[in-house]
């Protein structure tokens, strides 16, 4: 079941790469690099703006990748991207 993003949690927009382009960001973000739409809040200051990547836009939160709290999410989502690559 998909809910909205835990805010000021930012986790998805630092622990994967995005291969896409992203504003400040021409040639996407590595895995582990936060992204310079993340703000002091990390919240997306992207969010339903029509720059914001495809794939950011399509991310759900999701109880098994996000947890209980932020530093589960990061530890998730880095574990995705190490295990993923």
């Amino acid at each position: 079941m998909s809910e909205g993003c835990r805010a000021g949690c930012g986790a998805c927009c630092i622990a994967p790469s995005i291969s896409s382009a992203i504003p400040g960001m021409p040639e996407g973000k590595p895995a582990g690099v936060r992204c310079v739409q993340l703000d002091e809040h990390n919240l997306c200051r992207l969010f339903n703006d029509p720059r914001r990547p495809a794939v950011c836009e399509r991310f759900n939160f999701d109880a098994s990748v996000c947890g209980e709290h932020r530093e589960q999410a990061l530890e998730t989502l880095t574990w995705l991207e190490q295990d993923t690559r």
